[in-house]
């Protein structure tokens, strides 16, 4: 009776220092895994000793990774593994293969461990494993999980996982000759290939079944239970197969993640695996010797260092070896260099076995650990460390965007025609409609399956990523009327707006916000218009019942419009300056940012920010600005000032930094009483096509060439020898008439020109007589 009392006491504490340890761990604004691991550190055998039935605590540790990996493999189907299949399968088994290979060579280098093979394939075993746990948490909670690198890091964890079940199964035979360890390696895949044809049975013919049934009774508890019983009943399957009881869970997730009760399985199942995932890494953390840590901590760095840069040096190249651009690999390679959990499985495994010894095995525990908790912690710094490689020249054609083109439909709309990112199921109705008024339309994606889809339907695409501007430049961005960015990511939908813009500054552009916060920031960035689904839904409810309710339908559309005009300002939950200053830090961190303090003699003190047009001018968006009494305006509007003493958060490439910085110098022209600066584009066939600069200068002695737009890149006070080529865009300064007449001369010979330079307000009279 006291034995099972204690049990209860041991739970009440894990549970109770994970959330204490959570709590303190977000407060500091860092990982709650941290204050997980933390926390059981504490109240484990090796702190204060609270618990100290280290069996009990293993067991919960292997209860609370199953439903982890259950819950994981609701999640991940087998639809998702086939768009990495190549780098999941191939990738995935060659780095177990050469991480085992590399650490047997090295241990028989450098002597450390006499028997060889056996303790060399054992620690390579223990360090070819990375955290799913870890890494799936970090990609969600950056929405990450649907980009290249987050399906590449799934499909690798995938294998791994899956090859636990075979190391546990070989563990056993490494003490043994070279033809015993090949009879249990053939033995286990022959169990693994049983499992596997058992799975597939069950998951046609007998899943389904059984919860359609359990779902007939209309009772939530029911469902959940019978749900519980079946994973742990899979687990248990496979732990009785010589298998691995985290494998079975993962199994019997995935067989439930292709049936139409997914959804309602993994609703039901989330709060449990919330719990027990808690739990998890709270038992790791007592697993964990403080003091050992702390005698030995120049050895365990030593080793953290040589995990992580050995792995990333594994996992880069081979990611690259598949055709991944190098920022791909470059992540994946970071992302995976830690050690993962079910290496303490490993371990403890190995223990019992007689593979390592008392201190060894703490030494890979201390390690696996530190790499665990250094992992978040790089997964948050690699926007910035990719934004400063970006701003160094001879590295930014390696890094920039997502690589070229995989495949592109035959027939492309060369201009004038809609770039649609993302094929989803709201980028799908988007180029239905639009094909429905004849509209020419470009679709990027960067799904395989969704490309099928395109070249099925016969729908224009290009197969990439839309963050890329070699892909944005295939599908014609430079010269389309619009494009609309509904990807659900929002790293990659900030990159891909700011991108297009680079490219062609006049786009105009829509922009689905995934989340409210994300909003202004998409305004600022340079969109038209930003739609946010959940509250255009609102807005629609709201204008049926009002109509039907008897109010005059046009006041009720415009009081719906207005709402939109104020990006939906009296429908979003109110939040503090310090929220809104987070957040504006947070959305900014992986572009190109840095503050700028205006010069005390710039020309633009005094200006509202749309008559400095910063962002038409020089191409960088201005996301806040510090005033010199410390206030800050977060997103500010086209009204507001530049002051003495302002500092300029801005966002943008290298190039248009520098622009900015000689823009705010005076050293390139700003609109003035008697002149006015303009973007003109070069035209095809117009007549100033492959002439050069010093004809346009004799041709018009007035005007100033001050920069030049070509291929996404700003140059500023281009060469008079530069010749001009149809898509250039030159910033023009001069007399509004003199403006107007060179006008003329970029656009297409056989097209009448319908623009007109944009002038100060107080010059607004004047230009009426230069209308075409």
């Amino acid at each position: 009776m006291q034995e099972d009392f204690r049990l209860i006491v041991d739970l009440v504490l894990v549970l109770g220092v994970a959330a204490c340890g959570g709590l303190l761990a977000s407060l500091l604004k860092q990982p709650v895994l941290l204050g997980y691991l933390i926390g059981g550190m504490v109240v484990g055998p090796a702190g204060l000793g609270l618990i100290k039935e280290v069996i009990q605590v293993e067991t919960l540790a292997q209860f609370g990774v199953a439903f982890l990996l259950f819950a994981l493999g609701v999640e991940f189907s087998f639809a998702e593994l086939k768009k990495v299949k190549a780098i999941a399968l191939g990738g995935g088994g060659l780095q177990i293969a050469l991480t085992i290979l590399v650490t047997v060579l090295v241990c028989g280098v450098t002597g450390a461990w006499g028997s060889l093979p056996a303790k060399g394939v054992f620690l390579g075993s223990i360090l070819s494993l990375s955290s799913t746990a870890v890494v799936l948490k970090c990609l969600m909670e950056r929405n990450e999980t649907e980009t290249p690198h987050g399906q590449v890091m799934l499909g690798i964890l995938v294998v791994q996982d899956l090859a636990l079940g075979l190391m546990l199964a070989v563990l056993p035979a490494l003490h043994a000759p070279a033809e015993v360890i090949g009879v249990a390696v053939l033995t286990a895949l022959v169990r693994i290939g049983l499992f596997a044809a058992g799975a597939v049975v069950a998951g046609i013919w007998l899943i389904p079944p059984l919860l359609r049934l359990l779902a007939r009774t209309e009772s939530r508890e029911l469902f959940l239970l019978g749900v519980v019983a079946l994973c742990l009943g899979i687990a248990l399957l496979t732990e009785y197969l010589g298998l691995s009881i985290e494998m079975g869970a993962f199994v019997a997730g995935l067989m439930i993640s292709e049936v139409e009760y997914a959804d309602q399985t993994l609703t039901y199942v989330e709060p449990l695996r919330d719990i027990f995932a808690s739990l998890f890494f709270a038992a790791i953390g007592m697993l964990i010797d403080p003091m050992f840590l702390w005698q030995n901590l120049e050895l365990i760095l030593g080793l953290v260092a040589l995990v992580f840069v050995g792995k990333f040096l594994i996992i880069t190249p081979l990611v690259k070896l598949f055709r991944y651009p190098l920022k791909t690999a470059l992540i994946a390679g970071l992302g995976l260099a830690q050690i993962g959990e079910f290496s303490f499985v490993l371990a403890s495994e190995g223990q019992v076995l007689g593979l390592v010894s008392r201190r060894i095995y703490l030494l890979i525990l201390g390690t696996t650990a530190v790499t665990l908790i250094l992992t978040p912690f790089v997964l948050r710094l690699l926007p910035l460390l990719f934004n400063f490689a970006e701003s160094m020249p001879w590295l930014k054609p390696y890094l920039a965007g997502e690589g070229e083109a995989r495949d592109v439909s035959e027939e492309l709309p060369i201009k004038d025609h809609i770039v649609v990112c993302g094929y989803g199921r709201v980028g799908k109705n988007l180029v239905k409609l639009l094909q429905q008024h004849d509209l020419p339309v470009v679709v990027i994606d960067q799904s395989e399956s969704r490309i099928q889809q395109l070249r099925d339907a016969g729908v224009p695409y290009v197969y990439g990523n839309c963050v890329s501007f070699h892909v944005l430049e295939t599908a014609g961005v430079n010269h389309a009327k619009g494009m609309a960015i509904a990807l659900p990511d929002p790293m990659s939908t900030r990159l891909s707006l700011k991108r297009a813009l680079e490219l062609h500054p006049e786009l105009n552009l829509v922009v689905r916000a995934t989340q409210d916060k994300n909003i202004e920031v998409l305004y600022q960035l340079g969109a038209r218009e930003v739609v946010q689904p959940e509250f255009e839904a609102s807005l629609e409810m709201a204008t049926y019942l009002l109509n039907d309710l008897g109010f005059s339908q046009f006041v009720v559309q415009r009081e719906m419009q207005q709402i939109r005009n104020d990006h939906y300002l009296d429908l979003r939950p109110e939040r503090s300056a310090s929220e809104v200053s987070r957040d504006l830090r947070q959305a900014t961190r992986d572009l190109n940012r840095r503050w700028y303090a205006i010069p005390s003699t710039s020309p633009l003190i005094g200006m509202s920010l749309e008559e400095a047009d910063m962002r038409y001018l020089t191409g960088v968006s201005l996301m806040a600005i510090r005033r010199a009494n410390g206030n800050e305006i977060d997103y500010p509007n086209n009204q507001t000032k530049l002051e003495e003493g302002d500092r300029l958060l801005v966002v943008g490439a290298s190039e248009e930094l520098a622009a900015l910085e000689e823009f705010a110098q005076g050293k390139i022209a700003v609109p003035g009483e008697n002149s006015a600066c303009q973007w003109i584009a070069v035209e095809a066939d117009s007549p100033v096509e492959n002439k050069t600069l010093a004809d346009l200068k004799n041709h018009e002695q007035s005007v100033k060439v001050q920069a030049l737009r070509r291929d996404g890149k700003f140059i500023r006070r281009p060469d008079d020898k530069t010749d001009l080529r149809v898509g250039d865009q030159l910033l023009l300064c001069g007399s509004l008439p003199s403006l107007n007449q060179l006008q003329s001369l970029f656009a297409a010979a056989n097209k009448v020109p319908l623009s007109i330079p944009i002038a100060k307000a107080n010059e607004a009279q004047t230009l009426k007589e230069f209308l075409p």
